[in-house]
């Protein structure tokens, strides 16, 4: 049966994918991380740039690493200058001399690519290789705001306060160390210092100047709070106030200090303002200036209370410097000694610059105290000497040369179980014997570097003390010990060792023996070949023109180079033999035997008691006291409560009622006064009543209406008068006693004379 269409799209649906083409090359190229660590090795090799820079112009793949790493760091100025356009500049082939014309955007273009490589640049205005009027034109026609904006380190060197102000332009904020040397004293230099600071947020920072710190030079640098690497060598760099400053920074791990020409007293001042409120103040305390006395001149007992309970050994430490790791310090070794003995740190490495030779005593006292303090962290010892001490190596390679007797003694040194690297570089104190040696492999059973003086020169007839045979404690006892460079009398090894597997070291891999005798080329070889089956390098001095070369020597060293290497692939081919398996052997003929081998026994009983120990452990909890603000959230809100208020009128009208009394008396004569009679008491009531409601209506009116009502009292009398007149005189009639009309006044008025009750007061 035929398949179908369907079945056939299904099928093709399942093939595999087409896998991308693999890369093409070494894998050297293919692998940045490891391409970019050969280029760095090359680097740092003798001419190392010279290579670079051909490597850069012949291979595509090597153009990018090898020109980052050839712009990484710059010693000047010179080569970013050259970038520019040859016709902007006086000469071609001298970029420092400055501009001929200014340059515009355009012509910035190959300094904004290549800037971006550069992290480190050094200028020197000692130098006189570029210009002054350079700056000021870099910094008028720059197209960006920063010229290098990838730079990290930047090291200054100045005489003059115009060229401290250069430095400006390069000041951006990826900078993170600055290393600053004035050789004079410059008027402007805390205007710099508060610029630099304000500009950026360093983690290392260098002070190297002949003159004084300023003054406020902490106030100056108080913004600078992630510093870890400080770097002062100039005077006053020991007063209390800069030791506030320097252990205050949390950061800290690499502090350099210049303790040369300064008395134990004086470096102790640098740690007496780290313990605040320390009961100084009291006449008891040892850094009291009271003496208990009181009077207007008292005289400083601090000093001399210090140096008796130095003496004593019961002045109280002050512990400081809790992050730090590493310390540099140069100077005497006795103002080293007082330094170090105020530190609890946990210092990883100790690099000292000494006067060579040291006091023995000092010397022995430091080792202690080293040992002692940082036996379970120390992790490398440098030893260097200062530059004053290193004239007596120069006068030795003159014709007035003097045989080295200083001894540089290793046998206090004990315990450093984590050091792994121990160098000693001194003019003078150059002499090791076989006991330095045994001291230093047993001190230090994991260290994997060590060099002891290997550029020391002993003229004839002067040799060293230490023999190829005194290295072996050393290379048998170190079992990670990769680099040794020490000048030795080298000579054939005896016979027992050259049948000890323990003298054997796998991982040594380089020798450097500078100015060491040779005696015999092949022993010499034999005998390297057994201590160091492995080795890859093996140095020494062999220029002439060197001081301190003796041709006997140098020409048995490069004997010994050239046989050394054919002995080793021997010893390799003889180890090869024994791990090839025996051949086969025919077995002999054999018979059967009976063996009494009844075993002797014996009883013997052995008491077995555990020791025990009892150790107790401190368990405090750790306890986080945490708060908690609680508040509640109010709000304002105002309300209108106006009461709503309604006027209502209400007219009142009183009911009043009228009432007339009609009183006739016959007069007996016309012409005479009509006399009235006597009204009855029913009247009289009636008036009464209304009287007195009159009088209640108007005191509870008085005050509002007295005055209109007044007025229509008067206006209401005259009406009455002059009505009674013109009665009298145009109509006789019968004289009327009186008609009173009631209302609520008492007064007798008509109805157009009443007043309004519209017009009267309602009390609610």
């Amino acid at each position: 049966m035929a398949p179908s269409k369907r079945s056939n799209k299904a099928a093709k649906g399942q093939q595999t994918p087409k896998q991308p083409p693999k890369p093409k090359g070494p894998a050297i190229v293919r692998d940045a991380v490891a391409l970019s660590k050969l280029i760095e090795a090359i680097g740092e090799t003798p001419g190392g740039k010279r290579s670079l820079s051909r490597l850069a112009r012949t291979c595509k793949a090597f153009t990018e690493p090898a020109l980052d790493v050839l712009w990484r760091e710059l010693d000047s100025i010179v080569p970013i200058v050259g970038l520019f356009p040859g016709h902007l500049l006086k000469k071609t082939r001298r970029p420092g001399l400055g501009f001929s014309q200014a340059p515009k955007d355009e012509d910035w273009q190959t300094i904004i690519n290549y800037s971006q490589r550069i992290r480190k640049i050094t200028y020197d205005e000692n130098a006189s290789n570029v210009s002054p009027a350079i700056f000021p034109i870099l910094d008028e026609c720059r197209p960006m705001l920063y010229i290098l904006p990838q730079l990290q380190e930047l090291t200054w060197k100045v005489e003059t306060h115009a060229a401290l102000e250069r430095c400006t332009i390069f000041l951006n904020p990826s900078l993170q160390s600055i290393n600053l040397e004035v050789g004079a004293k410059l008027p402007k230099l805390n205007d710099f210092l508060a610029d630099m600071s304000s500009r950026t947020k360093l983690k290392g920072f260098t002070f190297v100047s002949p003159t004084s710190l300023p003054d406020s030079f902490t106030e100056l640098l108080i913004r600078q709070d992630a510093l870890e690497k400080v770097v002062l060598v100039a005077p006053g760099a020991l007063a209390p106030g800069i030791g506030r400053w320097v252990a205050s920074l949390p950061e800290l791990k690499h502090l350099q200090l210049d303790l040369t020409g300064r008395s134990p007293i004086a470096v102790e001042g640098f740690f007496d303002e780290l313990r605040l409120r320390s009961g100084d103040a009291t006449p008891s305390s040892v850094g009291s200036r009271d003496s208990g006395v009181f009077s207007g001149e008292e005289f400083d007992f601090t000093e001399i209370r210090k140096s008796a309970l130095r003496l004593t050994g019961d002045l109280p430490p002050k512990g400081s410097f809790v992050s730090l790791k590493k310390i540099s310090l140069t100077g005497e070794v006795a103002n080293i000694a007082v330094f170090v003995k105020h530190l609890e740190s946990d210092l990883v490495h100790l690099d000292l610059c000494i006067e060579d030779p040291p006091d023995k005593a000092d010397w022995q006292d430091l080792c202690e105290m080293i040992c002692d303090r940082f036996d379970t962290t120390l992790q490398s010892i440098r030893i260097t000497a200062t530059p004053s001490s290193k004239f007596a190596d120069l006068v030795r390679s003159t014709s007035r040369a003097e045989p080295p007797t200083a001894r540089l003694s290793l046998e206090k040194f004990a315990g450093l179980r984590k050091l792994l690297r121990f160098e000693v570089d001194l003019p003078e104190s150059v002499v090791f014997y076989p006991n330095d040696i045994k001291a230093l492999a047993k001190a230090c059973p994991n260290v994997e570097i060590v060099r002891l003086c290997p550029l020391a020169r002993f003229p004839l007839p002067h040799s060293p003390k230490i023999t190829l045979e005194d290295l072996v404690p050393l290379i048998s006892g170190c079992r990670r010990l990769n680099t040794l460079a020490v000048v030795c009398n080298a000579g054939g090894g005896s016979e027992k060792l050259l049948n000890s597997q323990h003298a054997s070291s796998k991982s040594l891999l380089r020798l450097h023996f500078g100015h060491s005798w040779a005696n015999d080329p092949l022993q010499i070889s034999i005998f390297l070949s057994h201590l160091a089956p492995g080795l890859e390098l093996l140095k020494f001095f062999q220029e002439k023109t060197r001081p301190g070369y003796i041709e006997t020597h140098a020409k048995a060293w490069q004997t010994v180079s050239e046989i050394l290497p054919h002995l080793q692939k021997v010893r390799e081919s003889e180890k090869s033999f024994i791990e090839l398996p025996l051949p086969e052997l025919e077995l002999p003929d054999t018979c059967d035997k009976g063996i009494d081998a009844t075993p002797q026994t014996r009883s013997f009983g052995v008491s077995a008691q555990v020791q025990t120990e009892e150790e107790g452990i401190q368990f405090s909890p750790e306890l986080v006291s945490c708060g908690v603000e609680a508040m509640i959230e109010t709000c304002e809100m105002s309300i209108d409560a106006t009461p709503q208020v309604q006027e209502i009128a209400i007219e009142a009208k009183p009911v009043t009622v009228s009432t007339a009394v009609s009183a006739m008396v016959q007069a007996e004569d016309p012409f005479h006064k009509a006399t009235p009679t006597s009204l009855p008491p029913t009247v009289y009531i009636i008036s009464s009543l209304l009287s007195f409601l009159t009088f209640a209506y108007r005191f509870t009116t008085f005050p509002f209406a007295y005055t209109s009502r007044l007025v229509q009292l008067l206006l209401g009398r005259s009406k009455i008068e002059n009505r009674q007149t013109q009665e009298t005189v145009e109509q006789p009639k019968s004289p009327v006693v009186g008609e009173f009309l009631v209302n609520g006044h008492g007064s007798t008025l008509e109805d157009d004379d009443s007043i309004p009750l519209e017009t009267l007061p309602v009390r609610q």
